[in-house]
């Protein structure tokens, strides 16, 4: 008997357990949930990349292409979670990088004018979207959304604005529209701005300040300056970065905006938090590659990895994107963004034209 209560009196006793392991199965359950989805962008990132390198094109627009020939997989499934990682933080994490690319000194260098020309160019030309988005019947949001990717920097700026608006129905459809229209209009500005620099009569450093302050995507910048020549690629590169660093502004801008509609309409839930960490880390690195703190073969790495990102981002929007959602949305999007893109075209050529660039 006494043997009995010795063992009941045993099995009473709470069992403990090993908690320190309990992280570790956290983040090991975390991995296995996106992995699949995860390698799903990535191989579409990387088939899109081969494809671009040896063939031509731009490559987030065909990994947007391929990732929508592929939304069956969006569906619920073993790859929806992984998508779902892949067009979030994978987006925020090639965002923050973006700032690896600029130097406070760059931006000096440039002159005032310059700086003013891109500055009212970024301003104008949102402001342009939204007026203009309101006169066409289309959303707010979507105006905001395309003047924004128009004015600073492509699809790298829609996917950074759309990360700190407010999602609902419609919100996804847009970005999608607005990153299939500024690629495709900054590849076409690629190729035909060059002449419009001829037929205009301006110098390399003018031909630099145009091509930087009007064209959308930093790929086609690049590939469009160095087709006038040296200095221009160099000039129309700067002028370029200075627009990406316009980014933060325009993102702190945009939540409070959205921010202060969300608390009128009582939508606390969904608020937008105050200062989102990528773009915290999007500041850090201008700062520290201002201070030369950061190698060369650092900010290269880091460059590719911030490519690397947003094309597999871009590739998980596009699996989450079918086209018949992308249809219902019309041409109207398609539209503005042209108009957006002529209204910034003009303005540059005026700053220019009138001496104000060159201050």
């Amino acid at each position: 008997m006494a043997n009995n209560d010795n063992s009941s009196s045993l099995l009473d006793k709470p069992t403990v357990t090993d908690t320190s392991s309990a992280p570790l199965r956290k983040l090991e359950a975390c991995v296995r949930a996106v992995m699949p989805g995860l390698l799903i962008c990535i191989i579409i990132a990387l088939a899109t990349t081969f494809i671009a390198d040896h063939y031509g094109g731009p490559t987030l627009l065909y990994a947007l292409l391929f990732g929508m020939s592929l939304h069956f997989l969006s569906e619920d499934g073993p790859c929806r979670a992984g998508i779902e990682f892949a067009s979030k933080t994978v987006l925020r994490i090639g965002v923050a990088l973006l700032g690896v690319r600029i130097t406070l000194e760059q931006v000096a260098s440039l002159g005032v004018g310059p700086v003013i020309t891109v500055i009212l160019g970024v301003v104008a030309t949102i402001m342009f979207g939204a007026l203009l988005a309101r006169l066409m019947g289309l959303d707010r949001e979507m105006g905001l959304l395309t003047g924004g990717s128009v004015a600073i920097c492509g699809a790298s700026a829609a996917l950074a604005l759309s990360a700190v608006m407010p999602r609902n129905a419609t919100s996804e459809r847009h970005t999608i529209m607005t990153v299939v229209g500024v690629t495709t209009l900054s590849t076409i500005a690629m190729i035909t701005y060059p002449l419009i620099v001829r037929v205009l009569g301006l110098d390399d450093a003018e031909a630099g300040i145009f091509l930087g302050g009007t064209i959308h995507d930093v790929a086609q910048v690049v590939g469009a300056g160095y087709i006038i020549s040296e200095h221009t690629g160099d000039v129309s590169t700067f002028v370029k970065l200075l627009r990406v660093a316009t980014l933060v502004p325009a993102v702190m801008v945009f939540m409070l905006l959205f921010r202060n509609a969300r608390q009128a309409n009582g939508d606390e839930g969904g608020k937008v938090p105050m200062f989102p960490t990528f773009l915290i880390a999007f500041v850090v690195l201008v700062l520290i590659n201002s201070l030369g703190w950061v190698p060369s073969v650092v900010v290269d790495g880091f460059t590719d990895m911030s490519r690397w990102c947003l094309v597999a981002a871009i590739a998980a929007l596009g699996v989450k994107t079918s086209f018949q959602k992308l249809a219902v949305v019309g041409w109207k999007p398609v539209i503005l963004m042209v108009l957006e893109t002529v209204f910034l075209l003009v303005l540059v050529t005026l700053c220019i034209k009138f001496g104000l660039a060159s201050i």
